[in-house]
């Protein structure tokens, strides 16, 4: 008989204001092991405190993270030794070669065969062929894809991409997908925060929308599509979008 695993990640009564202003109010969550969970909101809706709180960055006013098991306001040492965290912006060294960037993070983490570590995970991203160019000729597309490749060095179970494409074109966007759906197949538990409803839509497993500090729905896409009826337009049935889900949920207009 096997014993079933916990969630990756766990999250109950999360809340968390700053001084008049409350961000978190109450938030619940789970995220399965080896899935990419969304958690999806607008600009300001809570989602980057959220993952500040998971990645012990944050302390919350009250509720519980569990992160791989561990406690991330009391045992915050385990949760980082569990994670990795890539923000909104790439934090490559462009004075660097795209190798050079990963070969320190190897280092610094005191990796045997640190340059064999970045020839795989060169070759992981397709990115071999520029790995002797400084970072700073990538394309944004390329450098997300390093900088999401750094956070792989010593291979964090679970991995917090927060708004992982902002600032991309098309193109880019496409590319940073790829590379995060290769995390999940690779075993990898993703939780990305997006504020774009496509993305949440190509991606997750799961979708959770953040609306003024709180869940208001968590489900499959399958699941929020139903939410809503299907319109019907000149007989022919029309699914709903996870656009008319998420606006239709938030009280906005399209």
């Amino acid at each position: 008989m096997t014993t079933q695993q916990p969630p990756a990640i766990q999250v109950h009564g999360l809340e968390k204001s700053y001084k008049d202003l409350h961000v978190l109010r109450g938030v619940d969550f789970e995220v399965a092991r080896g899935s990419i969970f969304a958690l999806l909101g607008s600009n300001g809706a809570g989602k980057t405190t959220a993952v500040k709180i998971m990645s012990t960055l944050l302390k919350a006013d009250a509720g519980t993270a569990r992160i791989n098991g561990f406690d991330a306001a009391t045992q915050a040492a385990d949760v980082r030794e569990s994670i990795s965290l890539t923000g909104q912006f790439a934090a490559v060294d462009e004075i660097l070669t795209g190798r050079e960037n990963l070969v320190l993070v190897a280092k610094l983490r005191h990796l045997k065969n640190p340059g064999k570590i970045a020839d795989d995970l060169l070759a992981r991203f397709s990115l071999t062929d520029a790995g002797g160019r400084k970072a700073s000729t990538y394309s944004g597309g390329m450098r997300r894809r390093l900088d999401i490749a750094m956070s792989l060095i010593g291979n964090p179970p679970i991995i917090f991409l927060d708004e992982p494409t902002t600032g991309l074109d098309p193109q880019a966007r496409i590319e940073v997908w790829e590379a995060v759906k290769e995390l999940a197949a690779n075993g990898t538990t993703v939780l990305l925060t997006t504020q774009y409803l496509d993305e949440a839509e190509q991606l997750a497993d799961r979708i959770a929308i953040l609306h003024e500090g709180r869940i208001i729905v968590n489900g499959t896409l399958d699941e929020l599509k139903r939410l809503l009826p299907p319109a019907k337009v000149e007989y022919i049935e029309k699914q709903p979008t996870l656009e008319d889900v998420f606006l239709s949920l938030v009280g906005a207009k399209s």
